[in-house]
């Protein structure tokens, strides 16, 4: 096998307000989480729905960006890489949990208004209102600093 291809693309609605923080280098970092909904019919003709739910991590100024302009409820389309958190909890006992780190996002709706979280007025998920990407180093940091005038919207 010649190498290895890590590439996430989920589309889905925020369950909570995007959590704004600082490492100690003032590195911005924003936690996200994500339900995907999947829609499906069982063999008896029965329609079904489950939801995922997927915790999501920005950084940089991707991190400020949404954490800006996106609330709970509203839908985004986000790109990016799986990565394993791998600690030891306070018993001892060894813990893991696989996240997405984002390396982009498009927001799904024309939205109007930031914050609130009731996600707009219905508008069909047409996906307008633009995207954000920055590109990122081996250790999930920017490799470069992105200024405000490389925003698209």
């Amino acid at each position: 096998m010649a190498g290895s291809y890590n590439k996430v693309l989920l589309m889905g609605n925020l369950t909570r307000d995007p959590e704004l923080k600082h490492t100690s280098g003032n590195q911005a970092v924003a936690n996200i989480g994500l339900a995907v909904n999947r829609r499906y019919r069982t063999q008896s003709g029965e329609n079904r729905e489950e939801v995922t739910f997927v915790d999501c991590e920005a950084w940089g100024r991707t991190a400020e960006v949404m954490s800006q302009y996106l609330a709970k409820g509203r839908p985004v389309f986000i790109e990016g890489r799986l990565k394993l958190d791998q600690w030891e909890g306070r018993d001892g006992s060894k813990q893991s949990k696989l996240r997405v780190v984002v390396e982009s996002f498009q927001f799904v709706d024309s939205g109007g208004g930031g914050g609130g979280g009731s996600g707009g007025g219905g508008g069909g998920g047409s996906r307008s209102g633009g995207s954000y990407s920055s590109s990122y180093d081996d250790r999930g940091a920017p490799s470069e600093p992105i200024s405000a005038d490389d925003i698209p919207f």
